[in-house]
């Protein structure tokens, strides 16, 4: 394959500079130090003579096959999938969890851990990534509500994209309280549901018809995508370690970033603020009113503005 590019796909500064990599991570996660003893376990069980790349492409394969299983029966996340199915999907995806959790383990037990290896590793998980929001999506139906399906996929490819760019200027890999396994977990709680209940228990609805179950999984996405994202951000702004403590990221790389931040809260705003005109068409307050909508919405503009000027204002003070 390398015969058919005529130049080095790196050039020697790169290739010394990945040399040079060494991997850097922090996790304050809340689900991490308890499974920490079963990840443990699991990897102790593994041979040694496994490679740890082929741990991570094994879990991704299953992954992948899972959740296309699940694709198979509600191609437009519309139509209602067995629950065999959704139980299938959940299956994979703790599997693929676990076989992303121990690869690296893996690579240190039987001293082959190296860049090429958490980039690997890495290039996996953005691939899982949109099987993972998708099989979330269909177990929920989500296709009847194409705006929220896209604001569910979107985010969690904003959320990877971030947490991979704080990486690049700060050096180390961070993990909140609430991060990638607790939702994974979440995940695998929600296709479980379906497996039980089956997906059509996300229409029940409440409150006079006004409120559906599966509002919970967008509210609890948007609270959990705005908490990450400002501890991203925060990073990448102050938190560099290039020369003299700033950070690595150019100008240009830098105004991206910010100018896909603002789209990505201004184009959540209509599409939260086309949830609330929803609940506020069937009101159940009094006389139908919906006080309560008119108050969140301008909570929402407050908290979206103020998190649009602080980017924005870091970014100006930092040049």
């Amino acid at each position: 394959m390398l015969k058919l590019y005529k130049n080095k796909l790196l050039t020697d500064t790169q290739l010394r500079r990945l040399s040079e990599h060494k991997y850097s991570c922090q996790s304050v996660s809340l689900l991490d130090s308890y499974l920490q003893v079963y990840w443990n376990w699991l990897v102790a069980k593994v041979p040694v003579w496994l490679a740890p790349n082929l741990i991570t492409i094994l879990g991704l394969v299953i992954n992948i096959i899972t959740s296309l299983i699940l694709v198979w029966f509600s191609p437009d996340a519309r139509q209602e999938a067995p629950r065999w199915a959704c139980a299938l999907c959940a299956l994979g995806l703790f599997i693929y969890q676990s076989l992303d959790a121990i690869d690296g383990k893996q690579a240190r037990r039987t001293g082959t851990a190296n860049p090429l290896g958490e980039l690997f590793d890495h290039g996996c998980d953005s691939i899982s990534t949109v099987f993972v929001a998708l099989s979330a999506c269909i177990a929920v139906q989500l296709g009847h509500y194409p705006g929220w399906m896209f604001f569910q996929c979107f985010c969690a490819m904003t959320l990877f994209y971030c947490a991979h760019w704080q990486t690049y200027v700060s050096g180390t890999l961070r993990f909140g309280k609430v991060d990638v396994t607790e939702a994974q977990f979440t995940i695998m709680g929600i296709l479980m549901v379906s497996t039980i209940f089956g997906p059509g228990i996300w229409s029940t609805k409440f409150f006079s018809d006004s409120i559906c179950l599966w509002y919970i999984i967008p509210t609890s996405t948007f609270a959990a995508a705005i908490y990450s994202l400002y501890c991203n951000l925060v990073v990448i702004f102050t938190g560099g370690v290039g020369k003299n403590g700033s950070t690595v990221a150019v100008f240009g790389v830098l105004r991206m970033g910010l100018l896909s931040d603002t789209c990505f809260l201004l184009g959540f705003a209509n599409v939260f603020f086309g949830f609330l005109k929803n609940i506020q068409n069937g009101g159940c307050g009094k006389n139908g009113s919906t006080i309560a909508v008119r108050k969140t919405k301008c909570a929402i503009y407050v908290l979206i503005l103020f998190v649009i000027t602080r980017n924005w204002w870091l970014f100006l003070f930092s040049m």
